[in-house]
């Protein structure tokens, strides 16, 4: 089950400072299910309440990482931020994220003042993992539409600055993909935004829903047909879909919820034409009066 969105975790930082996996060292404490999202679930509430007070003093006097645990049996557990694991001392699991990925143990230290330097080997347990899943943040329908996703692609056919009544006038738009970056509270994420679903607003009372993209001509499926002259634009909404994934999780999650953008044609008019014999060519000058 996910948290409650955005939650204030500083991932930017994770296992800064750790060794390369070596003998003696373990990444997981062999936590599982709801054991697992609970206390790691419970270190990120001391990290978001710390988090929370970033610009007082009071925040300057407390540092938080993710870092391997090293396996050594104890009263205290180490971890490689406060020096080289010392040999193994027997087999340690780990935690079970399925497909997730799973998070290292998180460390905590702290100086009595915020001028002193940090002490080195003063790191101390806050947690014993758990799987990403769990604890990191959600990105939400409001933040979907907060990222700059782009207009949609209109194209209209014929292209003119006219079209004819009672005349096929062609419209289609560009259903690619697009790739974002962006952050959750200073978490990096990727965002993939997809176009699924278009409005054509052709000006003139009428409206075309569609999931289809469209073609240009002469595959052309998706058209209107104005039946009085005047002058109009097409307006287009694309509404999008997306999902996300967060910097050091292998999984794409789908966002709840869809954002919308626009793009609209310039004016253009709606012309009634009609066919007649004359007695020379149109393009003659002087140009025939009966053209």
């Amino acid at each position: 089950m996910m948290p409650r969105a955005l939650v204030a975790v500083a991932l930017g930082v994770l296992i800064a400072g750790a060794a390369p996996p070596s003998e003696g060292f373990i990444r997981q404490s062999g936590l599982s299910g709801q054991a697992a999202h609970l206390d790691a679930a419970r270190g990120e509430d001391e990290r978001r309440d710390h988090e929370n007070l970033r610009g007082t003093p009071a925040y300057e006097l407390k540092q938080y990482r993710r870092a391997p645990r090293c396996n050594v049996a104890g009263p205290v557990a180490t971890t490689p931020l406060n020096g080289p694991c010392p040999p193994a001392d027997g087999a340690v699991g780990v935690n079970n994220c399925g497909e997730d990925a799973p998070l290292d143990p998180l460390w905590m230290r702290e100086r009595a003042q915020h001028t002193d330097a940090w002490p080195e080997g003063n790191w101390r347990l806050v947690d014993n993992g758990g799987c990403a899943a769990d604890i990191l943040p959600v990105m939400t329908e409001e933040d979907f539409r907060r990222l700059p996703l782009p207009a949609p692609v209109l194209t209209m056919q014929p292209d003119r600055g006219w079209v004819l009544i009672n005349i096929e006038t062609i419209v289609y738009t560009d259903p690619t993909p697009v790739t974002l970056r962006t952050d959750l509270l200073g978490i990096g994420v990727t965002v993939e935004a997809t176009p699924t679903r278009w409005t054509y607003d052709f000006g003139d009372g009428h409206d075309l829903v569609t999931r289809n993209p469209g073609q240009p001509h002469p595959d052309h499926d998706v058209f209107h047909e104005y039946e009085a002259p005047g002058t109009t634009t097409i307006t287009l909404t694309a509404e999008w879909t997306g999902r996300y994934q967060i910097d050091g999780s292998p999984a794409w999650r789908d966002i709840n919820g869809t954002a919308i953008t626009t793009a609209a044609t310039d004016p253009f008019t709606i012309e009634e034409r009609t066919s007649r014999l004359v007695s020379g060519l149109c393009t003659d000058r002087p140009k025939p009066p009966d053209c």
